[in-house]
């Protein structure tokens, strides 16, 4: 059995790497990317910890989740559309359409 560490550092690498992106990045489509790499590694470390304890609680949450983060996915990429069919770009630094 692989131990629960290797799962925590791998969740945090893909952490780290998903909020280095969403620190960096200005284009809409590379910010929803990297928002998913953060729930993603939420997700490992629901998975590992549910499977540590012997309780299915985490994975069951696990699924939930996922299915809230396709839901946020596909309306913030329809979002994003909408924004490119109007500005024809979606760099979030030109976009001041949703500012007062």
């Amino acid at each position: 059995m692989i131990p629960i560490v290797f799962y925590l550092a791998l969740a945090a690498i893909i952490f780290s790497i998903g909020l280095y992106g969403l620190m960096t990045q200005r284009s809409g489509i590379r910010i929803l990317m990297c928002v998913e790499l953060m729930l993603n590694a939420a997700h490992i470390n629901l998975v590992a910890f549910s499977s540590y304890n012997g309780d299915l609680t985490g994975q069951v949450f696990t699924l939930f989740s996922i299915a809230l983060a396709a839901a946020e996915a596909a309306i913030g990429f329809a979002i994003l559309m909408s924004l490119y069919r109007m500005k024809d770009t979606i760099n979030l630094d030109s976009i001041n359409i949703l500012r007062w």
